[in-house]
Protein backbone atom coordinates (compact mmCIF):
# COMPACT_ATOMS: atom_id res chain seq x y z
CA UNK A 1 0.00 0.00 0.00
CA UNK A 2 1.28 3.47 -0.81
CA UNK A 3 1.88 6.02 2.19
CA UNK A 4 -0.63 8.53 0.76
CA UNK A 5 -3.37 5.56 1.21
CA UNK A 6 -2.70 3.95 4.18
CA UNK A 7 -2.61 7.32 5.83
CA UNK A 8 -6.45 7.97 4.56
CA UNK A 9 -7.56 4.68 5.45
CA UNK A 10 -6.17 5.22 9.17
CA UNK A 11 -7.83 8.76 9.36
CA UNK A 12 -11.68 6.87 8.18
CA UNK A 13 -10.62 4.67 10.83
CA UNK A 14 -10.06 6.19 13.94
CA UNK A 15 -12.90 8.40 12.60
CA UNK A 16 -15.09 5.55 12.95
CA UNK A 17 -13.62 4.78 16.30
CA UNK A 18 -14.10 8.39 17.81
CA UNK A 19 -10.22 9.18 18.29
CA UNK A 20 -10.01 12.67 18.80
CA UNK A 21 -7.46 14.41 16.43
CA UNK A 22 -8.13 11.81 13.73
CA UNK A 23 -5.45 12.94 10.64
CA UNK A 24 -3.18 14.26 13.51
CA UNK A 25 -3.44 10.80 15.35
CA UNK A 26 -2.78 8.96 12.16
CA UNK A 27 -0.15 10.96 10.85
CA UNK A 28 1.78 11.04 14.33
CA UNK A 29 1.89 7.21 14.77
CA UNK A 30 3.29 6.72 10.77
CA UNK A 31 5.32 9.19 11.73
CA UNK A 32 6.37 7.01 14.71
CA UNK A 33 6.47 3.12 12.62
CA UNK A 34 8.74 4.88 9.58
CA UNK A 35 10.97 6.83 11.92
CA UNK A 36 10.54 10.03 9.65
CA UNK A 37 9.43 13.77 10.33
CA UNK A 38 6.21 15.60 8.89
CA UNK A 39 7.91 16.81 5.48
CA UNK A 40 8.63 13.33 4.43
CA UNK A 41 4.89 12.13 4.78
CA UNK A 42 3.60 14.59 2.07
CA UNK A 43 7.31 14.65 0.17
CA UNK A 44 7.06 10.87 -0.83
CA UNK A 45 3.08 10.39 -0.96
CA UNK A 46 3.60 7.30 -3.48
CA UNK A 47 6.16 6.00 -1.51
CA UNK A 48 5.06 1.87 -0.88
CA UNK A 49 4.93 0.57 2.46
CA UNK A 50 6.46 -2.57 3.32
CA UNK A 51 4.92 -5.80 4.83
CA UNK A 52 6.40 -5.28 7.82
CA UNK A 53 5.80 -1.38 8.30
CA UNK A 54 1.84 -2.16 7.46
CA UNK A 55 1.51 -5.02 9.95
CA UNK A 56 2.91 -2.37 12.16
CA UNK A 57 1.13 0.34 11.49
CA UNK A 58 -2.22 -1.54 11.42
CA UNK A 59 -0.62 -2.99 15.56
CA UNK A 60 -0.59 0.79 16.42
CA UNK A 61 -3.70 1.54 14.60
CA UNK A 62 -5.66 -0.98 16.84
CA UNK A 63 -4.02 0.58 19.86
CA UNK A 64 -5.07 3.68 19.29
CA UNK A 65 -8.99 2.77 18.50
CA UNK A 66 -9.23 1.61 21.28
CA UNK A 67 -8.42 4.62 22.99
CA UNK A 68 -4.98 4.20 24.28
CA UNK A 69 -2.89 7.26 24.15
CA UNK A 70 -0.79 8.14 21.29
CA UNK A 71 1.95 8.96 24.16
CA UNK A 72 2.22 5.61 25.60
CA UNK A 73 2.35 3.72 22.07
CA UNK A 74 5.34 5.92 20.77
CA UNK A 75 6.42 5.83 24.55
CA UNK A 76 7.34 10.01 23.52
CA UNK A 77 5.79 13.35 24.63
CA UNK A 78 7.46 16.71 24.79
CA UNK A 79 6.97 19.38 27.31
CA UNK A 80 8.80 22.50 27.65
CA UNK A 81 10.79 21.78 24.27
CA UNK A 82 12.19 18.93 25.76
CA UNK A 83 11.42 15.00 24.86
CA UNK A 84 10.42 12.35 27.65
CA UNK A 85 10.34 9.38 28.12
CA UNK A 86 6.75 8.26 29.09
CA UNK A 87 5.12 4.55 29.95
CA UNK A 88 1.94 3.59 31.82
CA UNK A 89 3.44 4.16 35.23
CA UNK A 90 3.28 8.01 34.63
CA UNK A 91 0.79 11.09 33.84
CA UNK A 92 1.28 12.32 30.25
CA UNK A 93 3.01 15.91 30.45
CA UNK A 94 0.40 18.18 29.41
CA UNK A 95 0.84 21.88 28.02
CA UNK A 96 -0.71 23.59 31.05
CA UNK A 97 1.19 21.95 33.45
CA UNK A 98 4.07 24.52 31.62
CA UNK A 99 2.15 27.19 33.97
CA UNK A 100 3.51 25.81 37.00
CA UNK A 101 7.15 25.87 35.36
CA UNK A 102 6.70 29.62 34.02
CA UNK A 103 5.10 30.26 38.06
CA UNK A 104 8.25 29.32 39.67
CA UNK A 105 10.49 30.42 36.71
CA UNK A 106 9.33 34.24 37.14
CA UNK A 107 9.06 33.35 41.18
CA UNK A 108 12.92 32.29 41.56
CA UNK A 109 14.48 35.16 39.80
CA UNK A 110 15.26 36.52 43.22
CA UNK A 111 17.48 33.44 44.58
CA UNK A 112 20.79 32.37 43.32
CA UNK A 113 20.52 28.96 44.03
CA UNK A 114 16.66 28.24 44.84
CA UNK A 115 16.33 24.55 46.56
CA UNK A 116 13.26 22.99 45.22
CA UNK A 117 11.08 20.12 45.52
CA UNK A 118 8.54 18.46 43.11
CA UNK A 119 6.48 16.08 44.90
CA UNK A 120 4.43 13.83 42.74
CA UNK A 121 7.26 14.08 40.09
CA UNK A 122 5.82 11.26 37.72
CA UNK A 123 7.76 11.32 34.45
CA UNK A 124 9.84 14.38 35.89
CA UNK A 125 9.32 16.66 33.53
CA UNK A 126 8.37 19.35 35.98
CA UNK A 127 11.99 19.25 37.74
CA UNK A 128 13.81 18.62 34.81
CA UNK A 129 12.36 21.61 33.21
CA UNK A 130 13.18 23.68 35.89
CA UNK A 131 16.47 22.05 36.08
CA UNK A 132 17.10 23.10 32.73
CA UNK A 133 16.27 26.46 33.05
CA UNK A 134 17.76 26.74 36.28
CA UNK A 135 21.26 25.30 35.97
CA UNK A 136 22.31 26.91 39.44
CA UNK A 137 19.20 25.19 41.68
CA UNK A 138 19.80 22.40 43.59
CA UNK A 139 16.54 20.13 42.48
CA UNK A 140 15.04 16.70 44.12
CA UNK A 141 11.51 15.07 42.80
CA UNK A 142 9.47 12.89 44.58
CA UNK A 143 6.83 10.25 43.58
CA UNK A 144 4.91 7.58 45.77
CA UNK A 145 5.23 5.37 42.82
CA UNK A 146 8.64 3.38 42.37
CA UNK A 147 7.80 2.85 38.66
CA UNK A 148 7.44 6.49 37.57
CA UNK A 149 11.05 7.10 40.07
CA UNK A 150 12.49 4.75 37.71
CA UNK A 151 10.94 6.82 34.49
CA UNK A 152 11.98 9.84 36.19
CA UNK A 153 15.79 8.72 36.61
CA UNK A 154 16.04 7.43 32.92
CA UNK A 155 14.39 10.96 31.64
CA UNK A 156 17.56 12.89 33.56
CA UNK A 157 19.88 10.49 32.22
CA UNK A 158 18.40 10.98 29.18
CA UNK A 159 18.42 15.10 29.04
CA UNK A 160 22.17 15.27 30.87
CA UNK A 161 20.54 16.85 33.99
CA UNK A 162 21.13 13.87 36.38
CA UNK A 163 22.02 16.07 38.91
CA UNK A 164 18.59 16.23 39.99
CA UNK A 165 17.72 13.58 42.31
CA UNK A 166 14.55 11.31 42.45
CA UNK A 167 13.28 9.26 45.11
CA UNK A 168 10.46 7.83 46.43
CA UNK A 169 8.51 9.05 48.74
CA UNK A 170 4.61 9.47 50.10
CA UNK A 171 4.92 13.11 49.79
CA UNK A 172 7.11 15.09 51.53
CA UNK A 173 7.18 12.27 54.74
CA UNK A 174 11.20 10.85 53.20
CA UNK A 175 12.30 13.99 52.21
CA UNK A 176 15.24 15.01 54.13
CA UNK A 177 15.69 18.99 54.98
CA UNK A 178 13.64 21.50 55.85
CA UNK A 179 14.50 24.23 54.19
CA UNK A 180 13.48 24.17 50.68
CA UNK A 181 13.03 27.49 49.06
CA UNK A 182 10.08 26.52 46.67
CA UNK A 183 7.50 23.37 47.14
CA UNK A 184 6.22 22.41 43.45
CA UNK A 185 3.39 19.95 42.64
CA UNK A 186 0.92 18.70 39.99
CA UNK A 187 -0.89 16.64 42.46
CA UNK A 188 -4.10 14.40 41.18
CA UNK A 189 -7.42 16.79 41.48
CA UNK A 190 -10.35 14.62 39.98
CA UNK A 191 -12.81 13.72 42.14
CA UNK A 192 -13.94 10.04 42.42
CA UNK A 193 -17.64 11.11 42.32
CA UNK A 194 -16.39 12.99 38.88
CA UNK A 195 -14.75 10.93 36.36
CA UNK A 196 -16.59 12.59 33.46
CA UNK A 197 -14.52 15.25 34.16
CA UNK A 198 -11.32 13.57 32.24
CA UNK A 199 -11.36 11.86 28.71
CA UNK A 200 -12.02 8.03 28.46
CA UNK A 201 -8.28 7.64 27.59
CA UNK A 202 -7.25 9.24 31.06
CA UNK A 203 -9.87 7.05 32.45
CA UNK A 204 -8.71 4.44 31.43
CA UNK A 205 -5.37 4.14 30.61
CA UNK A 206 -3.38 6.47 32.58
CA UNK A 207 -2.62 5.70 36.47
CA UNK A 208 -5.20 6.62 38.43
CA UNK A 209 -3.01 7.42 41.30
CA UNK A 210 -2.20 10.36 39.34
CA UNK A 211 -5.41 11.63 38.38
CA UNK A 212 -8.23 11.10 40.82
CA UNK A 213 -7.87 12.46 44.68
CA UNK A 214 -10.47 11.44 46.68
CA UNK A 215 -14.40 12.13 46.66
CA UNK A 216 -13.78 14.94 45.15
CA UNK A 217 -10.15 16.11 44.59
CA UNK A 218 -9.54 17.63 47.38
CA UNK A 219 -6.95 14.68 48.88
CA UNK A 220 -3.73 15.19 48.26
CA UNK A 221 -3.85 19.39 48.77
CA UNK A 222 -5.04 18.28 52.28
CA UNK A 223 -2.22 16.55 52.77
CA UNK A 224 0.58 18.37 51.06
CA UNK A 225 -0.36 21.92 51.94
CA UNK A 226 0.58 21.27 56.01
CA UNK A 227 3.82 19.34 54.86
CA UNK A 228 5.04 21.98 52.54
CA UNK A 229 4.93 24.69 55.23
CA UNK A 230 6.98 22.77 57.61
CA UNK A 231 9.17 21.87 54.89
CA UNK A 232 10.06 25.62 53.42
CA UNK A 233 12.26 28.40 55.18
CA UNK A 234 10.38 31.76 55.90
CA UNK A 235 9.42 33.48 52.62
CA UNK A 236 9.66 30.07 50.36
CA UNK A 237 6.78 29.81 47.90
CA UNK A 238 4.29 26.90 47.26
CA UNK A 239 2.98 26.21 43.98
CA UNK A 240 0.72 24.00 42.94
CA UNK A 241 -1.31 23.25 39.93
CA UNK A 242 -5.15 23.16 40.10
CA UNK A 243 -8.46 21.69 38.44
CA UNK A 244 -10.56 23.93 36.72
CA UNK A 245 -13.08 23.62 39.58
CA UNK A 246 -11.34 23.98 42.76
CA UNK A 247 -9.88 27.34 43.17
CA UNK A 248 -11.82 28.61 46.37
CA UNK A 249 -11.66 25.27 48.18
CA UNK A 250 -7.60 24.83 47.83
CA UNK A 251 -7.48 28.50 48.72
CA UNK A 252 -9.46 27.88 52.12
CA UNK A 253 -6.44 25.13 52.56
CA UNK A 254 -4.00 28.42 52.37
CA UNK A 255 -4.26 29.85 55.57
CA UNK A 256 -1.04 29.42 57.18
CA UNK A 257 0.78 31.11 54.26
CA UNK A 258 0.60 34.51 52.72
CA UNK A 259 0.53 36.06 49.44
CA UNK A 260 -1.33 33.57 47.50
CA UNK A 261 -2.01 34.20 43.99
CA UNK A 262 -3.93 32.45 41.01
CA UNK A 263 -2.23 32.41 37.61
CA UNK A 264 -4.57 31.38 34.85
CA UNK A 265 -4.16 29.23 31.53
CA UNK A 266 -4.45 30.47 28.33
CA UNK A 267 -8.22 30.17 28.25
CA UNK A 268 -8.22 32.12 31.60
CA UNK A 269 -9.32 29.27 33.32
CA UNK A 270 -7.48 29.38 36.79
CA UNK A 271 -4.19 26.72 36.63
CA UNK A 272 -1.53 27.21 39.16
CA UNK A 273 -1.76 28.53 42.79
CA UNK A 274 0.90 29.85 44.58
CA UNK A 275 1.70 30.93 48.71
CA UNK A 276 4.38 32.15 49.97
CA UNK A 277 5.21 30.94 54.00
Amino acid sequence: MQLKAALEAAVRRLEEHDVPSPRLNAELLLRFVLGCDRAYLFAHPERELTADEEARYDEVLAERSCHKPTQYITGHQEFWGLDFLVTPAVLIPRPETEHLVETVLELARERERPRIVDVGAGSGCVALALAHALPQADIQGVDIAPEAVEVARANAARLQLERVRFSVSDLLASVSGRDFDFVVSNPPYVGELEPEKVQRQVREFEPKIAVFSGPHGLDLYERLIPQAHAALNPGGWLAMEIGFSIEEPVRALLGAFREVRTVPDLQGIPRVLSARK
